[in-house]
């Protein structure tokens, strides 16, 4: 019984001593972990304290020694990172043995930051480049933000009041990282079957924006993006297929070899040349309405060097052969040139100043949405509108470049044929004379076209090779790699007869074409001056070759009407001079018969109206005939052929109607005293239009959007640009050089030209 007595209370109170012991365990572990939680939580605010207060001068050596080690768990939230950030993917590969011990270092404490949710490592983590949305219409555009990484690097230069509460950290303003960074872009080559492939050169680059320390080299974080997409990191590659293969990586900084290209010597050397001629002239202007005095106003106010320095200068002035060169510098009197604005006279077609103004503004906006397309992340959606009806305006601008073509064989031959004087010479010649005289009219005209043409020339090799360093676009035409190579080509204006991917300054190639056809016209028009009738047949037979070789080539290839195809087929179909010389023929032709047949068309006047009508409504029509662009070869050559050449034929019947003094009210506005000036700024708008457009695309730090509304707001900013340009060039390059040409010629007696 007594057994059984004690047995019982030590039952009942066995489990009661059980929870007392697990309570006092759990006060206990708490009491530790708390104590724990507290020293490393002093720990981490010391070096919050620390990197509030840092700048990059502080060691590269930092490591976060003290931060908290659950940080060093590979938790979801870490592998997360690891595979949709390519910045936090990059240190989680990077080793001792793939980089420099202090780029490891940098990179990891980089790391440990962006897991521990510092501010300043926080706006490195944003600062890069992760996929956005709209990959499958071309966002190949992953470039994160240059302007935050610079701010990882410095405070933001922004003030905010106190009176308000805010739920931000205050860190991500003024915390600095604690080494030095910078921004830089990572190329990859995509491989997706989700994305469309348009085949506008190498549409398939993704650009990837990284924010990092600036001890790593380009060349370890290329080999470190090389293991990363290797070892089967990158999510996007699962989800999108993209199979990425690294192509390159830009550091985005200017090189030292650019200073040392010869564009940069042969600018500088021209400028400098340029703006001391400018100075002579004005010197000479100033000179010249200046009084007859007994002292030499060059003594006065000026040291004895500069004294003899401007003494000899004026002595040199005083030649009077060289004071006649010197005036085709003269920037007051160029200045007034450009925007003279006088009468139609009735020795004049004023109509083609409107042709030509038009046709260049129009062939800018084309070229402002085909440089936009190397730098819109919906490449897509802005094809799409270029085959829209309503967007035919401006994706069938090329065909405008015909009407440049019909002006100069008018022009050409309606020149050479009313210049009865040099006619008679050409008559009268033998074959050696005539030969002299072909070379002199050549001189002339390469005196007219080519120092402004070389100079941008050689501007575009230095600005792509400036946009090639500093952009961060994967620039898909190296124009400074080709104008080095092919520099020659374009000097002696034979570019166009070779690929057009290789031609410096492709859009050059329709002024290698005016050149071709110019010598080849002029020698047709020499031998028509004493066999008329083999240059008939020779005409004849140029036009009907040129139909023929244009249906061969394109039923041969194949020819479509599609974008892609059309770029593909551009050395066959596009630059090519043998394809290209219809309208420069047709040209011709009219002027011929108005000037040697006088071919008078009397109709009515309301018939006279019809056909003006009826040549605009041909016009636009054959600007319209592409809205369907999926046709079989043999409708898309017979399109192509038949569109330019009804095209041209309505741009003849204007000219020839105008030179007639004949018209209705909307050729009469082409013929506005207005467009006098942006005539004669036209080949400097040109020549210089693409430049200014590829160097603006070029150095923004974002990709653009295809929208219509802000398209409209882009152009007119671009035009205004251009025009200042041209204005600029056109002073400096052109103009001084037509002066110098009219003065080589003057003392020759000729009827005034068109």
């Amino acid at each position: 019984m007594e057994i059984r007595r004690t047995s019982r209370p030590y039952l009942w109170y066995t489990p009661v001593l059980m929870l007392l012991g697990l309570w006092l365990g759990s006060v206990l572990a708490k009491g530790a972990s708390n104590q724990s939680a507290t020293t490393n939580s002093h720990a981490w605010q010391r070096y919050h304290s620390q990197a509030l207060n840092a700048s990059p001068a502080l060691p590269d050596e930092l490591e976060i020694l003290d931060a908290p080690s659950t940080i060093e768990i590979h938790s979801p939230h870490e592998t997360h990172l690891t595979r949709t950030s390519v910045i936090f993917g990059l240190t989680k590969v990077a080793n001792e043995s793939s980089v420099s011990q202090k780029c490891h270092a940098q990179l990891r404490q980089m790391q440990r930051g962006i897991l521990g949710k510092q501010p300043w490592a926080m706006k490195v983590l944003d600062a890069s480049g992760t996929k956005p949305s709209g990959f499958v219409y071309g966002q190949n555009y992953w470039l994160g933000s240059r302007e935050a990484c610079r701010g990882v690097q410095r405070p933001v230069g922004i003030t905010l009041s106190k009176n308000f509460d805010r739920v931000m950290h205050y860190g991500i303003i003024t915390q600095q990282a604690p080494f030095d960074m910078d921004y830089r872009v990572l190329y990859l080559r995509h491989n997706s079957p989700w994305q469309v492939e348009i085949k506008l050169m190498s549409e398939q680059i993704i650009h990837i924006g990284l924010c990092l320390p600036s001890a790593c080299s380009s060349v370890e974080v290329q080999s470190l993006a090389q293991d990363y997409v290797a070892g089967g990191m990158f999510t996007e590659n699962e989800i999108f297929d993209i199979k990425p293969e690294v192509v390159y990586m830009k550091d985005l900084q200017l090189k030292d070899e650019f200073f040392e290209r010869a564009s940069f010597r042969l600018l500088v050397a021209c400028v400098l040349l340029t703006v001391t001629l400018m100075f002579c002239a004005q010197q000479l202007h100033a000179t010249s309405k200046m009084p007859s005095i007994s002292v030499d106003p060059l003594d006065r106010d000026l040291a004895p060097a500069e004294s003899e320095i401007w003494r000899g200068l004026n002595s040199l002035l005083q030649i009077e052969r060289l004071q006649r060169y010197v005036t085709c510098w003269d920037v007051p009197g160029n200045w007034a040139k450009i925007f003279a604005i006088r009468e139609n006279t009735a020795n004049e077609i004023p109509l083609m100043n409107g042709l030509r103004s038009v046709c260049a503004i129009w062939i800018m906006v084309f070229h402002v949405v085909w440089f936009m397309y190397f730098t819109v992340h919906n490449k897509t959606v802005l094809i799409s509108y270029a085959e829209q009806a309503f967007f035919q305006y401006v994706s069938s601008a090329p065909l405008l470049v015909d009407v440049f073509f019909t002006i100069s064989g008018f022009l050409q031959t309606f020149n050479f044929l009313r210049n009865s004087r040099q006619l008679e010479a050409v008559r009268q010649n033998s074959f050696s004379e005539n030969l002299k005289l072909f070379g002199k009219l050549l001189f002339h005209r390469y005196l007219r076209l080519g120092p402004l043409y070389l100079v941008v020339m050689a501007t575009v090799d230095l600005v792509y090779a400036y946009i090639g360093d500093v952009s961060v676009y994967h620039i898909n035409e190296r124009f400074d790699e080709m104008c080095t190579r092919h520099w020659w080509r374009n000097l002696l204006f034979i570019q166009n007869l070779f690929d057009h991917r290789d031609m410096c300054a492709n859009w050059s190639w329709s002024l290698a074409c005016e050149m071709q056809f110019f010598i080849l016209a002029n020698a047709l028009l020499f031998l028509y001056v004493k066999y008329p009738k083999v240059v008939k047949s020779l005409v004849v037979s140029s036009f009907v070759a040129t139909i023929a070789w244009s249906y061969g080539i394109g039923l041969s290839i194949k020819f479509q009407l599609s974008f892609d195809a059309a770029f593909a087929t551009g050395t066959e179909i596009y630059t090519s001079p043998f394809v290209r010389v219809l309208p420069y023929i047709l040209g011709a032709v009219t002027a011929w018969l108005l000037q040697e047949n006088r071919v008078q068309l009397e109709i009515s006047e309301q018939k006279e109206r019809a056909c003006w009508h009826f040549a605009l409504f041909v016009f636009f029509a054959c600007i319209y005939s592409t809205v369907k662009r999926d046709l079989g070869p043999l409708m898309a050559i017979t399109l192509f052929v038949m569109g330019r050449l009804f095209f041209s034929l309505s741009v003849c019947w204007m000219i020839a109607r105008s030179c007639d003094g004949r018209g209705v009210w909307w050729s009469r506005l082409l013929e506005a005293k207005g467009f006098q000036h942006v005539s004669r700024l036209s080949y400097a708008i040109y020549l210089l239009n693409p430049l200014v457009i590829a160097l603006f695309y070029s150095l923004t730090n974002a990709s653009t959007h295809a929208d219509p509304f802000m398209l409209c707001v882009v152009t007119c900013g671009f035009a205004v640009i251009v025009y200042l340009a041209s204005i600029l060039f056109s002073l400096a390059f052109e103009l001084p050089f037509s002066n110098l040409s009219s003065l080589l010629n003057r003392r020759q007696s000729k009827p005034k030209s068109i």
